[in-house]
């Protein structure tokens, strides 16, 4: 699954939390450094530079091209003011650390384009340094060295995170691809289970219309519902094939299978189906069994500790007596009991359940999936079934 199905919000306060504390220790360097070697108040006006740096650090992850735009207008101004009025040189250590995170995030995530303008910027910006910083007994001065350092790690971090997320983009995207192929697959045995339905019934025809015409109608009846759920069926599944082998599962009582597969090398697992057995169409039956197969694998994988799991499928029923009755749906929740552990959330958003969700919602159905209250893991589909019309 992708990072919606991670604790919300806990990598961004992490980020948030270590960059304060790396920015109010570089600030904390600045002020002292300047007191030190340049005395009187020196020290304001870089760490006023460093703050300003910082703040709009901490607000990149809503306005990352505007805040890294602003932050090389203001280390430009900075070095100007700075050279012109005979202040300590600019960027100073704090500027530098907060430069260095918009630089960075701007490489990762803005276009092409853009990101390539803020990653020029900030080399001018280095060149800007170094002719206006007053050169220092070692020839090359300690503001051009940090901040060269700083542009070139960040320059660094951003490409290397820009690859990553693509890399992940593209196998997200042949996770889908594959889904839609496997469904591609299935859509034959789909077809031909509903034609079987319409062929029997054209052939039955011919025998009632000579021997008991007065039948001629429910036969003919039941050849349009065939077709109509032959139609709904494959729009479903189409759906999803916006592209231009295992079989699917015959019925619900193949989980017990699946489930008894699973338990012989894992957790014990409980399996609690509908009592009535439903008539599920072939498209839901063969995805309510890949949710189950796709969240046992993840306990395999992700969850060693877990004892038990339970799956849960239910059936919501409708009243055929009223006219206005809402859809049917059918649920299938996976949890299981392993004790809480960070490193579960990192992993159990792989990419298997991408493509369990892209064939969920094609049903229009919904998947969830993040950690229990307490410990364990759920995984939770809901997915609508096709209301007949009532004769």
């Amino acid at each position: 699954m992708d990072t919606r199905d991670r604790p919300p919000g806990l990598p961004g306060i992490a980020a948030g939390a270590g960059l304060v504390v790396v920015h109010g220790a570089a600030l904390a360097v600045t002020a002292v450094a300047i007191a030190d070697s340049w005395g009187g108040d020196y020290w304001v006006f870089g760490c006023a530079t460093g703050l300003v740096m910082g703040v709009l650090a901490l607000m990149r992850s809503r306005h990352t091209g505007w805040a890294a735009g602003v932050a090389l207008g203001v280390a430009a101004v900075a070095i100007v003011v700075a050279w012109a009025g005979h202040l300590p040189a600019e960027p100073g250590p704090a500027a530098v650390v907060g430069l260095s995170v918009l630089i960075g995030s701007a490489i990762r995530s803005l276009p092409i384009r853009w990101a390539a303008a803020v990653a020029a910027g900030g080399l001018v910006l280095v060149v800007g340094t170094g002719l206006t910083a007053p050169a220092s007994a070692a020839g090359v001065p300690a503001v051009l060295t940090f901040f060269g350092a700083g542009w070139l790690a960040a320059l660094a971090t951003g490409l290397g995170l820009r690859l990553l997320d693509t890399r992940r983009r593209t196998v997200a995207e042949q996770v889908r691809r594959a889904e839609r192929l496997e469904l591609a697959r299935e859509l034959h045995d789909i077809v031909a289970h509903h034609m079987t339905g319409v062929v029997l019934h054209a052939q039955a025809i011919q025998v009632v219309r000579r021997k008991y015409p007065e039948k001629l109608d429910e036969y003919l009846a039941g050849i349009e519902t065939a077709s109509s759920d032959a139609l709904v069926a494959m729009r479903r599944v189409v759906g999803l094939l916006r592209d231009t082998s295992d079989p699917a599962p015959s019925g619900p009582g193949q989980l017990s299978e699946l489930v008894a597969r699973f338990t012989s090398h894992g957790p014990s697992v409980y399996l609690d189906l509908p009592d009535d057995e439903p008539d599920w169409p072939p498209e839901v039956v063969s995805t309510v069994y890949r949710v189950v197969q796709e969240a046992l694998t993840n306990i395999t994988k992700h969850a060693p500790h877990a004892q038990s799991v339970t799956v849960r499928v239910t059936h919501d029923h409708i009243d055929r007596t009223t006219i206005s009755q809402a859809q049917p749906s059918i649920t299938v929740e996976i949890t299981d009991d392993a004790p809480a552990h960070p490193a579960r959330y990192t992993h159990r958003s792989g990419y298997g359940l991408v493509g369990m969700r892209e064939r969920v919602e094609a049903l229009d159905g919904t998947l969830s999936a993040g950690p229990c209250s307490g410990s364990g893991w759920s995984v939770r589909a809901v997915l609508p079934l096709p209301v007949r019309e009532l004769r």
